[in-house]
C-alpha cells in the first residue's frame, strides 16, 4: 500500500503572532514552525500501517525552501521520502490542485491529511483534493483499518460517531483519535540521522493559480475586565442591561 502523508506548516500554538504592512502580511521574525498538530496525528496513524503492513509512506508539502526542516522532521518520525512542492501556498484551492498532481503522478493507495490547518482552520483542501482526483473521501475520521482494499473508518458526527466502509484509492482527513497524544513519536537521535540521507524530492508547481487572495489580517479584540457579582439579581441586571445577552 502506498500512502501519502500531506504536511502543513504551521506556527507553534504557542508562539506571538503579529502582522506587518499595515495588516496585511504575517510577520515570521521569531517565530516557530512545527508539523501541523492534525497532520501529526495522521502520519503516526501511517507510521503503524508501514510498521504492520508493510506500507511505505511519502510525506508532501507545497512551499518554499522554509519548510524543508519541518518535512526532515516527518522523515525523522520515520516517512520514507518525501516531496516539496515549489509553490506559495497562498490558498487552499492552489494547495489542492498541486497536491492533485502530485497523487495522481504517484498512484497512492491512500491519502492522509489532518482536517485542518491550525492556522488558518479552512477544512478546505482534503475534500477539494479528493474531489480534483475522483478519489473517496472520509471527513473527521477518528479510525482506520485497512485490510486489502477495503478500508473501515469511524469519523465523528454532530452527537456521536459514524462506521464507514469504503474501498481504496481514498483520501482521509484526520484529527486526534485516529491516535491518542501519548501515540505522536519525537524523533530519536538514529531517526534525525536517517532523515538526513532519505529523499527529499523538489517538484516545480503546476502553475495552479489561487482562487482567493487576503486582504487584511485582524487580531482577536482584547479580553475586557472581568466584574465580580456576589448575588442573583446583579448578574440577571449585568447580563440583561450591559451584556444584552439576556
Amino acid at each position: 500500500m502506498k500512502i501519502l502523508v500531506c504536511i502543513s506548516h504551521v506556527p507553534d500554538t504557542t508562539s506571538k503572532i503579529n502582522f506587518t504592512d499595515n495588516d496585511t502580511k504575517f510577520d515570521t521574525n521569531g517565530v516557530q514552525f512545527v508539523i501541523n498538530p492534525y497532520d501529526e496525528f495522521v502520519l503516526t496513524r501511517a507510521m503503524w500501517f508501514k510498521e504492520k503492513q508493510g506500507a511505505s509512506v511519502t510525506v508532501v508539502n507545497v512551499g518554499t525552501t522554509t519548510t524543508e526542516p519541518t518535512l526532515r522532521k516527518a522523515l525523522a518520525i520515520g516517512a520514507d521520502d518525501a516531496i516539496r512542492v515549489n509553490a506559495e501556498p497562498t490558498d487552499g484551492m492552489l494547495v489542492a490542485k498541486e497536491l492533485a498532481e502530485v497523487v495522481k503522478n504517484g498512484a497512492y493507495d491512500l491519502v492522509l491529511a489532518g482536517k485542518e490547518s491550525a492556522d488558518y482552520n479552512g477544512q478546505m483542501v482534503p475534500g477539494m483534493l479528493a474531489s480534483l482526483t475522483g478519489y473517496n473521501f472520509v471527513n473527521g475520521c477518528v479510525g482506520i483499518e485497512v485490510d486489502g482494499t477495503s478500508a473501515t473508518l469511524e469519523r465523528e458526527i454532530d452527537g456521536g460517531e459514524e462506521k464507514v466502509i469504503s474501498t481504496l484509492p481514498m483520501v482521509v482527513a484526520g484529527q486526534k483519535g485516529i491516535v491518542e497524544e501519548k501515540d505522536l513519536r519525537i524523533p530519536n537521535m538514529r531517526g534525525i540521522m536517517m532523515a538526513r540521507k532519505k529523499p527529499l524530492n523538489v517538484m516545480e508547481p503546476t502553475g495552479a493559480t489561487a482562487a482567493t487572495t487576503s486582504e487584511t489580517f485582524e487580531k482577536p479584540a482584547p479580553k475586557g475586565a472581568v466584574k465580580l457579582v456576589d448575588n442573583v439579581d446583579d448578574l440577571i441586571n449585568l447580563l440583561h442591561n450591559e451584556a444584552k445577552a439576556i
